[in-house]
């Protein structure tokens, strides 16, 4: 199977271990991430409804998706939570739609037929855990680890409807398809201050203490996250248990890390 893929600026660079080991394990599991072509930033340093422009290259994104007819799917989580909402206001807002288009200039429309596609959803929606388990050939035995959700990939729940945002599952199912013994902790769902990092950054500092120390007295030996700014912020802010990308652990599970280390 053949899926357009978006990969993002973090992760090529501050987090490309992120996307390596995203790419190699697809293909394991017999899914081709296909690269965009001409990608740009998803836009998600502006916010603004109000300002189209900054959508313009998600909408890019999303159609190129469209006109190849295959689902769009991102790693990170701060580019899929900006490419689904933008691909839900192309869907649910026509004055925004028809704004966005008229920018585009082109020949066709684009209105939201896009099937977006979180890696995580990928793997449970398309992929299946069974298979996954099926091809686990290193288990994380005796692992213990906390699967960290931050708030970029359950909300808002209206529009990104991944999972229950109060009660997720499917990291959880994840974990478990791998072997790994999963630590679920209340705090999983909550922010870590990392938009606030620059300019509040005892706030955030003690929003990601109270996640690593909540997660770490539950018995987790570490967490387990798709950001890479949650992974930053909780990195820089405790050194209690480590922070890794749920990819590495895929990769591990896989019997492919080292392949791709060694890359």
């Amino acid at each position: 199977m053949k899926v357009s893929y978006f990969p993002g600026c973090t992760l090529k660079n501050k987090a490309k271990i992120l996307d390596v080991y995203a790419r190699r394990c697809a293909e394991v599991l017999g899914v081709t991430l296909e690269e965009i072509d001409n990608w740009q930033c998803c836009g998600g340093v502006f916010t603004s409804k109000d300002e189209p422009g900054s959508k313009l290259s998600s909408v890019r994104a999303l159609k190129f998706a469209f006109e190849k007819s295959q689902p769009l799917v991102s790693v990170c989580s701060a580019c899929h939570n900006v490419l689904k909402q933008t691909n839900h206001l192309m869907q649910s807002d026509e004055a925004f739609c028809t704004k966005v288009n008229r920018y585009m200039a082109e020949d066709s429309a684009y209105d939201g037929s896009t099937q977006v596609y979180h890696y995580l959803e990928l793997l449970r929606d398309v992929v299946g855990f069974d298979k996954i388990r099926e091809a686990v050939v290193n288990p994380l035995k005796g692992r213990k680890i906390a699967p960290y959700y931050g708030c970029l990939l359950l909300r808002p729940s209206s529009v990104m409807q991944m999972d229950d945002p109060e009660n997720p599952t499917i990291f959880e199912d994840l974990l478990r398809a791998l072997g790994a013994e999963v630590v679920v902790s209340s705090m999983r769902n909550e922010c870590c201050g990392g938009y606030v990092t620059m300019e509040k950054p005892e706030f955030a500092k003690k929003k990601s203490l109270d996640i690593t120390s909540n997660m770490q007295a539950m018995g987790a030996d570490m967490i387990a996250t798709a950001c890479p700014l949650c992974k930053y912020n909780l990195d820089k802010n405790s050194d209690a248990i480590p922070t890794v990308y749920f990819t590495e652990l895929l990769a591990e599970a896989l019997g492919v890390k080292e392949e791709c280390d060694n890359a």
